[in-house]
């Protein structure tokens, strides 16, 4: 059976590993995107069953990185789950 994919993006690496460390271990496959842009390119190969998104990042900010994957058939339907420090 396959493992459910969980994409985080964020663009702080120790907010990265904190969440990274906790989901691993419970059998997620777990991808990571440094930033808005990064994510948008990521789910071009890899369609996850979860966004963990962190809303204030540089170069594309968590709003309009969910308004983009909700615009695209492909992503419209993955559950979004905004994070913020």
């Amino acid at each position: 059976m396959r493992k459910p994919t969980i994409l985080v993006v964020d663009d702080n690496p120790l907010n990265i590993g904190v969440v990274v460390d906790h989901l691993e271990g419970q059998d997620y496959e777990v991808l990571v995107a440094l930033g808005g842009l990064e994510a948008l390119e990521r789910v071009r190969y890899v369609t996850p069953d979860l966004i963990l998104l962190d809303v204030m990042m540089p170069d594309l900010d968590g709003f309009e990185t969910c308004r983009r994957l909700k615009a695209n058939p492909e992503t419209c339907d993955v559950p979004v789950i905004f994070m913020t420090a």
